[in-house]
Parts: structure tokens; sequence; C-alpha cells
């Protein structure tokens, strides 16, 4: 038994040519998926939270904290992305580097981070939608817009919204990202706008005290508001339905993230200075300090804008996980429906509507915060292993083509471990002990299932078929003669 045996990257790349999805996606798509992805529930409900409890108006320097160990993080993607450019994201890189089983474990990670994060931003989406309608003078009932946990029944607008984005998912890629781009424009318009017209109104008596919660609180706010950045690790699953990924993956993640952290802080400076941090303990943080300015007007606005720009969140989560399914699926790992591809639309069409049912159900009945937690540490776990894969691979593979390097190395990557790790035991500890439960279960579902059915090893040993050698871009050079067929 050998649970750490690595799949060739060639393997990985002709699966990538065997997908049958669409190549229609470019650099600008790519960045638009990316801050499509970052750019909703951590900006319109997170920041509001993470100020009010953890950080005060102290949150702006969470925010940097946080996109340091993101913005880290992504430039060890963007290597493995351009090396790589499969579907799977995290999932196949460790699986490439370290091993099938901690491809596995990496896989699972991400499977129940990318779920509850559609669940999360869906809550976060149903009360701005709840605060929208009541603006128009529609109160929705309570028990059917909140969970039971809040004093309600089902929090019905989370079910509708997550529907409305698991039918277009699975219509096309084409489509989605014509929708998201359109919404992107839109989000980012409404936060210029409440940059523009909240900053006339900033006292700076609200910046005081800046760090309430000590600097302790900057730390703690950084680890709950880093769900804010995971979406660009969805613009790497979207790497076999990109022309020139090599190129236009590392693009999209590193841009994304740049135009997205410095909306936050932009955000977080001016939305601390209208608003009295305790007052901000809400999920509609955003429209709430400018009502609380006098603006109740440009709160409607800014809860149109939030909705949409959430509703994109919601569409670029659900499409990443189905793509990692699908990875996972097309090595033997899960069961062959979640690598079923629609004969019309060319979408993993099981996976969407697997992910979607399961985060209906999430949604409906649990709280943001919970949500939000597990989140945080399932992606944060398979950062930093994709970090520690970089450099493995830079040891084992060192001729593979590599058309983005990681700068400073290797210090960049040993960073990215550390940041992450601080960020990990910034969390309650209740979240860690969920997350070892979700482990202990991944690991009983591979032996029970992935390991008996993986197509690179189980009781026969490896399987896989020898094929040609890649494309001339892809060729390994001197040291890669043990992948050649």
């Amino acid at each position: 038994m050998n649970l750490f045996r690595t799949k060739p990257i060639k393997d990985l790349l002709r699966g990538e040519e065997e997908s049958g999805l669409k190549k229609s996606m470019g650099a600008l798509d790519l960045t638009a998926l990316g801050i499509g992805a970052i750019i909703g529930t951590g900006i319109f409900v997170l920041t509001g939270v993470a100020a009010a409890q953890y950080a005060g108006p102290g949150l702006v320097f969470s925010f940097l904290v946080s996109g340091v160990a993101a913005g880290l993080a992504a430039l060890v993607y963007a290597e493995l992305a351009s090396m790589i450019p499969v579907a799977g994201s995290a999932y196949t890189y460790s699986y490439a580097a370290l091993g099938e089983f901690t491809g596995w474990l990496v896989g699972w990670n991400l499977m129940l981070s990318y779920v509850v994060a559609v669940a999360a931003v869906a809550i976060g989406w149903a009360s701005y939608f709840t605060d929208l309608t009541h603006s128009l003078g529609l109160t929705l009932p309570r028990v059917w817009t909140t969970a039971p946990s809040a004093g309600g029944v089902l929090n019905l607008p989370a079910i509708a919204i997550i529907a409305a984005v698991a039918f277009l998912a699975v219509r096309g890629t084409r489509q989605s990202a014509e929708a998201n781009r359109g919404i992107v424009a839109l989000k980012i318009t409404v936060i210029l706008f409440f940059i523009a017209l909240g900053s006339f109104y900033v006292k700076a008596a609200n910046w005081h005290p800046f760090l309430p919660f000590g600097p302790a609180g900057i730390f703690n706010g950084a680890a709950i508001i880093f769900f804010a950045y995971i979406g660009f690790d969805a613009v790497a699953t979207a790497a076999e339905e990109t022309d020139n990924p090599e190129k236009n993956v590392p693009i999209g993640i590193i841009a994304s993230l740049a135009v997205s952290t410095l909306l936050y802080i932009a955000v977080t400076v001016v939305l601390t200075g209208l608003v009295p941090y305790t007052a901000l303990n809400t999920a509609s943080p955003v429209a709430t300090g400018l009502i609380y300015a006098g603006f109740p007007w440009a709160g409607a606005i800014i809860s149109v804008g939030a909705l949409a720009g959430i509703t994109s969140v919601l569409l670029v989560m659900t499409y990443a996980v189905s793509r990692i399914l699908l990875a996972m699926a097309r090595d033997g790992l899960l069961p062959p429906l979640f690598g079923l591809v629609h004969p019309r639309f060319r979408t993993p069409y099981a996976g969407v509507l697997t992910v979607t049912l399961v985060a209906a159900v999430l949604g409906a009945f649990l709280s943001l915060g919970l949500v939000a937690q597990l989140a945080n540490i399932g992606v944060l776990t398979a950062f930093i292993v994709n970090s520690a894969g970089v450099m493995v691979l830079r040891r084992t593979k060192p001729h593979w083509p590599r058309p983005f390097k990681v700068p400073l190395y290797p210090y960049t990557p040993v960073l990215s471990v550390l940041f992450c790790l601080y960020l990990i035991f910034s969390l309650p500890r209740l979240t860690w002990l969920q997350l070892a439960l979700w482990l202990g279960a991944g690991i009983a579902v591979y032996f029970a299932y992935s390991y008996r059915h993986s197509l690179l090893q189980g009781p026969a040993g490896p399987r896989t078929k020898a094929v040609p050698a890649p494309a001339a871009k892809f060729r390994p050079g001197v040291g890669e003669k043990e992948e050649r067929p």
C-alpha cells in the first residue's frame, strides 16, 4: 500500500485533453471570475461582524494581514496553475506533489469549504434581500427568512437564490462568465459609490479607540474575514476551460486578488468612520452604514448592488467546487456520477446539483458565523499543503516548464505556510474540532471507497495507460524520464 504515490503530470494533462469541457475563457474572464468570487459576502456581510466582535476600526489591519496571507498563497497557486493547468486546483496540485492520500484530504477539505461557503453566502444574500423588501414596504415573515438558531424555521430566500444559481451554473460556462462580468461591473460600481459618498461623512471620532480588542483583535479579525479572500482559488479551477491557461490563469489569480484587496481596505476605512464599530454587528453592514449616516435611499442602492455581488460569489463558488468534484471523480476517488458532463451544455451538472442541494440545506438551517469559520479552516489547510507542494515539485520536477515562478523562492511559500498557520491558530477551538471530525469522516470514505476505486493505485496497483508524451510546451526535460511512457 502506497498512499503517497503521486500522479504523473503528463497523466493530469491527458485528463485535461479528454475532459470534454469547453475552452471559452480568457484573462479578463478569469479576473472577473476571481473578483466575482472574492468580493461579496466578505465586504457586504463579514466586515460588520468582524469589526463589532473582533477588531473594531483596526479591521483595516485585519484585511491587510489576510491580504498578505492570501497574496502569498496566490503566488504559489499561480506557479502551480501555470505548471499544471487542469481542473481541481489545490486538489490536483497536492495530488501531483504529495501523493494521492494527501490530495484526497485536500480535496475533501475543499468540498467542505466551498459547500459551506455557498451556504454562508446565500445566508448573507437572504439578509440583504430581506432588508431591501422591508425598505420597499414589504416585511417578510421572520420565521421563513432566518435559521432556527436565530428564532426562525427556514431560510427560504437562501434556498431560492441557490436554486437560481444552480440553474445558471448548469446552463454553461460561457453564459455563466457573461453573467458574471455584468454582475462584477455592477457591484464594483456600487462599492465605488459607497466609498465616494461615505467618505464625505466620515467622523474621525468613530475610529477611537482604534484597537478596542487590543493587537490580538487584528489577528482574530483576520482569521474570521479570511473568508473574504478564498475565492481566488476558483480561478485555478477554471484552467481546463481557459484559452492559454499557462498565461491567463496566473494573471487572473493575481489581478483579481489585487483589485479586491484595495477595495476591501477602502470600504473598511469608510465604513468604520461612518458608524461606531459597536453598531455594525449586522449581516448588512454597508447598507446599515449609509442608513446610519442619514441616506436610506443610498442604503437601498447598496442592497441592490450587494444582492448582485453576492449572487456572483454564489455562481463562482458553485462553479469551482463542481470542477473539483469532477477532477476527483476522474481519478476514481469519487463515484463516476460527479464526473458526468452534460451532453448539451458541457458542464458537470451532477456535481453542480449535488453541491447546491447540500448548500441549500445548510443555508436553510445554519447561522452565518458557523459556516464561515468552517470554510476558512478548510481553505487555509489547502493553502498550507500547496505551499509545501510547490517546494516539493521544485525538487522532484525541476525541469518541468513553469511559465510563472514564485518570486523570492523559497521564502514566499515558507511565509505562506507560516501566515496560514497563524490564522488557523487564531480561529475558535470549536472550529478545529469540527475540522477534525470532517477529516475523520474523509479518511473513512477514502479507505472504504476511494482507495478501492482509484485509477492510480488500488489492490491491482497503478492502472493508468501509457500515453504519448505531452505537447511541446509541456514536454519534460532532463530528470523527467520516469514520467515518459
